[in-house]
């Protein structure tokens, strides 16, 4: 496999304890002689490690724009005006195994990968010989990276592989990814793992991760970095995929209960202040620290979804109700027509600068868990306890005020919820493995606005996988392409 290491200037100076949101995540200067082979040799160098590792998922390469935009911009609840280029070959279709977008989110994913596995390995030798500060900070250390190569490796079998589970159906034994328990040397020959296999890894890091908090007492309290909700959290939503429903409910349970139950907003102004920026947003267990100060500028999420002209579809946009808090912001740019529509931005608009590249990503989020949680009981044949879940969601449209405003039946509140997940989780870019998990057949390229329409009606999307990138594959050191991608993509 490629190298996927940063040689020489491994991390920034990223320290337990010191940096938190708001500091100069970006402008902090890389430490120049740490040897990626030898140089861990300290509690201080593996804590500055990590640091690197978080500036690879914050990069605008991973979760800081493409592995979160490529959730949700193939999808039906996205819709592109055709102004600029950016991402067109995603919307449409037409990418090849060359896409650089997707190049991307393999390369970095895989430095996530690698780098938390050297951070755990370093941490682990120097761990018996450590003061009892030390061991806490390595403790802390060993708990986010395991966390963080948890969150790299479920984008990236998402992304690359087949849905482990399709409405029922298991289709753990298709290839997954290239799993490792310690760093993969430059030039080793690999191969891929099935998919469940690459699912058990990342259930393992993640019940690593939790298990290292508690021996660290706890975790930094800072949502800028992974903590004990978001472990919970992203533990969750990987049983969800896996179908495993009562450890997604217990799971998405514990991250709720250990984030102290974040309070919803059922106003208008009160959810559009959610979007203000920074931290803005209280209903979230973890996000990247961008700002006004740290910011991808035109490679931000926020430009994407307003001056490079990615907007919600009129589908979408059909599926808010009047009565509906979340339509605060869904509102277009004045330079916005009914055919060429130029969104204000959305979750991405940063409402307290008006800058929408300030603007930063929510990775995992209060909301998301009851949703969890609510067709996990679905699919338990539970229909009280889901519409009970359900609720605290459902209620941002107001015309809903108890469970007797939910549908009753299974078959309708399932229905029902699915639709709940488009609009509350619009822009977390979570619907292409949702609309794939479920197997139903699948809308994609919306065009001709405001009408709704589509290009593909009845897209197979859960057979759809993305390419493994040509360059990986030409690189011979083992990596397989996924057969037959091209011909499960839309007609």
């Amino acid at each position: 496999m490629k190298n996927k290491i940063i040689t020489g200037a491994m991390a920034l100076t990223l320290t337990m304890g010191f940096v938190s949101c708001g500091d100069d995540f970006l402008e902090t200067k890389y430490y120049k002689g740490i040897d990626v082979e030898t140089g861990l040799s300290s509690t201080s160098n593996v804590s500055t490690a990590l640091g690197g590792v978080y500036y690879n998922l914050f990069e605008r390469y991973f979760a800081g724009n493409f592995a979160t935009t490529i959730g949700d911009v193939p999808t039906d609840i996205s819709y592109w005006n055709t102004k600029t280029g950016h991402w067109d070959k995603i919307y449409q279709y037409t990418f090849q195994d060359t896409e650089s977008y997707l190049s991307y989110i393999w390369e970095y994913g895989y430095k996530i990968v690698d780098n938390s596995a050297r951070v755990i390995v370093a941490a682990d030798k120097l761990y018996a010989d450590a003061t009892a500060d030390d061991k806490q900070t390595l403790d802390l250390c060993r708990a986010e990276a395991y966390a963080l190569r948890a969150y790299a490796n479920l984008k990236l079998v998402n992304v690359f592989a087949h849905q482990i589970k399709v409405n029922g159906n298991d289709f753990s034994a298709k290839p997954g990814i290239v799993i490792s328990d310690t760093p993969i040397p430059a030039f080793t020959e690999v191969s891929r793992a099935t998919v469940g296999d690459s699912y058990n890894m990342i259930v393992s890091d993640l019940k690593k991760s939790l298990e290292y908090f508690a021996a660290a007492g706890g975790d930094r309290g800072d949502k800028c970095y992974f903590g004990v909700a978001a472990v919970e959290g992203l533990l969750a939503r990987t049983y969800l995929y896996m179908e495993n429903w009562d450890g997604a409910i217990s799971s998405a349970k514990a991250a709720l209960s250990d984030a102290g139950t974040p309070a919803l907003a059922y106003t208008k102004a009160d959810y559009k202040a959610l979007y203000n920026g920074g931290g803005s947003n209280t209903e979230s267990l973890f996000y990247l620290d961008i700002n006004a100060s740290q910011n991808w500028s035109a490679n931000s999420c926020g430009t994407l979804w307003t001056t490079y002209n990615f907007s919600p579809s009129p589908k979408l946009l059909a599926m808010y109700a009047d009565t509906d808090v979340r339509n605060a912001i869904m509102a277009m740019d004045a330079s916005s027509t009914e055919t060429a529509p130029v969104f204000a931005g959305g979750k991405f608009a940063s409402y307290g600068s008006g800058n929408p590249a300030h603007a930063t990503n929510y990775l995992i989020n209060a909301p998301e868990m009851y949703l969890i949680i609510a067709e996990s009981y679905i699919k338990k044949n539970d229909v009280a306890k889901a519409q009970e879940a359900l609720l605290p969601v459902a209620k941002r449209n107001t015309a809903i005020a108890t469970t007797a405003d939910l549908p009753s039946t299974a078959a309708d509140l399932y229905a029902f919820l699915k639709d709940e997940r488009a609009r509350e989780l619009f822009q977390e870019g979570l619907r292409l493995y949702d609309l794939r998990r479920w197997g139903d057949p699948a809308q994609v390229e919306a065009y001709n606005a405001p009408k709704i329409l589509f290009r593909a009606n009845n897209f197979n999307i859960s057979e759809f996988v993305f390419p493994i990138p040509n360059d990986e594959i030409n690189a011979n050191f083992g990596v397989t392409q996924n057969e037959g991608w091209a011909s499960n993509l839309p007609k």
